[in-house]
This record gives structure tokens, sequence and C-alpha cells, in this order.
């Protein structure tokens, strides 16, 4: 089966409110769509959804990647031998892992489709459903638990607060949602590289009442000493997951050899695509870490490509897979099913979904 087409195209994706991270804020932002062709007629889709603070793409260097690497690499090429072709998207775009995640997908959408099943059977089921947390940007209290109110009343009941401006603030918030959720809602926190390594200990310390699952890459990306400084100096059991800090599977193994983060988040488009997010998480089980399968502001077609890699690992012990959530103009919203809070993929083989 030969590749004999491919097509990329750039959609902007309005958000219904501005959302702010401890590092932005942003009201809309862009999707590359990638459509692959074979010869016996099946067509594989992939997105792309970058974090420019994460892996330095950009919609302009997403475009060029796909069209002046992915394109020509992929024309032609047999897939029947397929390792060889995510081998080589690899080593060519071995610093562009968005780009490259999104022809992993359209890749592993045609293979699922060949087979006649959906792809989270062919990697080999673990689950059928995971519940999703939904983020709740930087925001002032009453407003977080005005959104935290509307997220539950859609049937939520697992909440990721995101902060890093102000620890003071950070810790209100969360004994507010706590004071008003009681045990109805799972509370987990982001500063997303916000915190110094004394304020990450203030927050574990003065939120353990709270009942936080977790929180989430405190410290900077770059001072990797930082999560064993937290795990050393911390009375509490809230585990530390890193986010920003570990792109690929051997920035597991490199913090994993120090026994520093508790559990890994990994996001196929800071990875690579499936098949370096399978490598990743291997990498965290032999380390005794678990994994949550994470996103960027990515269309529903990505955040479907999560899903079915997070229903077929037993090592995957969370999803946070709504970046989907609050875009006007998604044309592939409807890639998952969402239930409660509970994501289902679509019955269909491959991600099931068709632009």
């Amino acid at each position: 089966m030969k590749i004999v087409r491919c097509e990329a195209w750039k959609l902007k994706l309005d958000l219904e409110e501005p959302f702010s991270i401890a590092y932005s804020t942003v009201d809309h932002t862009y999707n590359w769509f990638l459509r692959v062709e074979t010869d016996s007629g099946l067509s594989g889709f992939g997105c792309s959804a970058y974090d420019e603070e994460v892996t330095g793409e950009n919609e302009i260097t997403i475009g060029s990647a796909l069209n002046d690497l992915v394109i020509p690499l992929l024309q032609g090429s047999n897939l029947d031998f397929a390792g060889r072709i995510f081998e080589d998207l690899h080593r060519e775009l071995s610093v562009q892992p968005t780009a490259a995640a999104s022809a992993d997908m359209a890749l592993m959408d045609i293979l699922a489709r060949q087979a006649g099943m959906p792809l989270y059977r062919m990697l080999g089921a673990y689950r059928d459903s995971i519940p999703t947390s939904v983020t709740i940007g930087i925001q002032n209290i009453d407003d977080t638990i005005r959104k935290a109110r509307q997220w539950y009343q859609k049937g939520f009941r697992i909440l990721k607060i995101k902060g890093g401006h102000n620890l003071e603030e950070d810790i209100e918030k969360v004994r507010k949602l706590r004071e008003r959720f009681g045990a109805e809602i799972e509370l987990r926190f982001d500063a997303n590289q916000g915190y110094s390594v004394a304020d990450t200990l203030e927050f574990i310390e003065t939120t353990t009442d709270a009942g936080i699952e977790f929180i989430e890459q405190p410290t900077s990306k770059d001072d990797h000493g930082a999560f064993l400084a937290v795990r050393a100096g911390r009375t509490a059991p809230t585990p530390v997951m890193a986010d920003e800090a570990v792109l690929g599977p051997e920035d597991v193994l490199a913090l994993a050899c120090g026994e520093a983060p508790d559990l890994y988040n990994i996001k196929l488009s800071k990875t690579g695509g499936i098949r370096r997010a399978m490598q990743f998480d291997a990498v965290a089980a032999a380390a005794g870490a678990g994994t949550m399968v994470g996103c960027m502001d990515e269309a529903g077609l990505g955040i479907a490509a999560g899903l079915h890699f997070a229903l077929s690992s037993a090592n995957v012990r969370y999803a946070d897979l709504d970046g989907h959530l609050e875009f006007l103009n998604d044309p592939s919203f409807e890639a998952v099913n969402i239930s409660d809070g509970v994501l289902f993929p679509l019955d269909e083989p491959g991600i099931g979904f068709t632009i």
C-alpha cells in the first residue's frame, strides 16, 4: 500500500473566551491538518497543535515542515514498511515533534483503517473510555468558581486549575473550590513553570487538606534538579508531574535515573506522535511512574488521537484531553464522544473521523 497524495492546510481556531496560563494568554490558535491518501483508497488524517514555549514550533515552522519535509518524505512511501517511515519522520523532524505528530497520526489512522478496527484496539485496548479533566485558566477567584460551576453543570468532575502567577491566590483558589464542591470533584493543579522550589513546597504543604491529585510542572523546565529538591523537601504526599521538561522518552530516562518526578505528562504534539508516545510511556512504566495523556490547544482530531493512545495503555492513569472544548469553529469537534466528562472513541476503524 503506497501513499499517493498528501495535503496540509492551516485553520485558525477561535476560543469562546481568552485562556491564560503562567507564560501566555491566547484567544485563538492555529492547527495544521494533514490528509494522507493511499493507492488502496484509504486515507488518514492528522493534526498539528503547537505550543512554542514547549517545542519552539509555531504555525509558520509547522507549515514549512509539513510542506517541505513531511509531504516529500511520505509521497510514494510504502506503508508495508511503516516502521521505517516512522523512524524517518523522527530522524528528519527530531526538533519538530509537533509537525511529526500529525504525520504519525495520519499513518496510524490508515493502518487501523486497513486492519478494520478502531485505533485503540489495534494498539492493544486496555479500556474503552476514560474520564478527562477540564482546565480552568488563570482568573480571579470569583471567575474561577463561576467557571468551575459551569463545567460541573455540564457533568465534568475533574478540574485542573492553572496558576503560577500568585502563590497566595493559587492556594486560596484551591481551598475555595474544595469548600464549594467538597468531595464531588477531583482537583489537579498546574503551575506551568511559574514557581520556585520554595513556592512549590509551600503550595504542597498548605493545600494538603484540599486533596490535590498532583501538581504539574511547578518549576522551570530547564531546572531538572528542582524535581528532586521538591521530592526531598516535601512532607505531604502530593505527587509532582513533569510536563514541559519532558518531550520524548530520552528526557524521561534522564529524569527517571534521578528518581525525580512521580508522574509524566505525554502530549502527542510535543512527543512526536503515537509511536514515540508508546516509547515515552514504556520508559516511565519501567521507572515505576504513571503517565497522563494531555494536549495542547488542539482540535478534536488531535484529541481523538490522544484518546486512542490513552485507551491502549495500562500505565496511563489520567487524561487531560479537553483542548477542543471551547473552540467556536472546530470542524473535527465530533471526533470524540463526551458524556458527563468521560471520553469515548468513535466506533469506527482508525481514529474514526474523516475531514
